[in-house]
């Protein structure tokens, strides 16, 4: 639809059924038909510079998050770059694609899944729902707007280059910030650290036992949890 007309901004696609999910780096993201939110959405981001992509990926992150927290989900956290986690469990994954279309003109397409109703998964995707953390069937399309409401809000922060507050919420969030936790290198490695602070850029600056500090992108380290 955007590379063929005019689209408005949080014109949402949404589907009962996913049969070929996509997560970060290629992996996957498995939903039962109907009982979980599987949808993209579209954004006009001329607004933002080149640089500061990755307060983009801050403000969904963000927004996912206050859901959850306005449920009463337990133990609500982000898992960097942009998974939301209870307690230790994946209830949702976001992929954003960024198109450039010019030097001005850029949109991008922010895909959410997020697992709602859905009771068993796959014990090695480590995935639960709102549904097994709370108890309650939820209704997708109020749960699909409490979302996008959030959204919303997050995303004029954004117009509104507040990104030093979108930084500060996103890394107050982190998934074990702060704690000894394992990691694993592009080369296969384990080795232990501290997340302490993820840049402008996106990078995940991990505190090593030598009292280093390491940046890593995303295809660079995975933490073991």
């Amino acid at each position: 639809m955007a590379s063929q007309n005019f689209v408005a901004d949080f014109t949402v696609i949404c589907t009962s059924n996913q049969t070929k999910g996509k997560g970060q780096l290629g992996s996957e993201w498995q939903a039962n038909e109907g009982e979980n939110l599987t949808f993209s959405v579209f954004l006009n981001t001329s607004f933002l510079p080149s640089q500061n992509q990755f307060y983009l990926n801050c403000a969904v992150s963000i927004s996912v998050f206050n859901v959850l927290k306005k449920i009463a989900v337990s133990k609500p956290s982000i898992k960097w770059p942009n998974d939301i986690l209870s307690e230790n469990k994946k209830l949702c994954g976001v992929l954003i694609e960024n198109v450039l279309r010019s030097n001005t003109e850029s949109h991008a397409i922010i895909g959410i899944g997020l697992n709602v109703n859905q009771k068993l998964f796959n014990p090695a995707y480590k995935a639960s729902s709102l549904k097994n953390c709370t108890g309650i069937h939820y209704n997708l399309d109020e749960m699909l707007l409490m979302v996008m409401v959030e959204l919303e809000y997050q995303v004029g922060l954004l117009k509104a280059k507040k990104y030093a507050l979108l930084h500060k919420a996103y890394e107050s969030e982190l998934f074990r910030k702060n704690k000894p936790s394992t990691f694993k290198n592009a080369e296969g490695e384990l080795f232990l650290g501290f997340i302490k602070h993820v840049t402008s850029s996106g990078m995940l600056q991990i505190l090593l036992e030598d009292e280093i500090t390491k940046e890593f992108r995303l295809k660079e380290v995975k933490l073991l949890y």
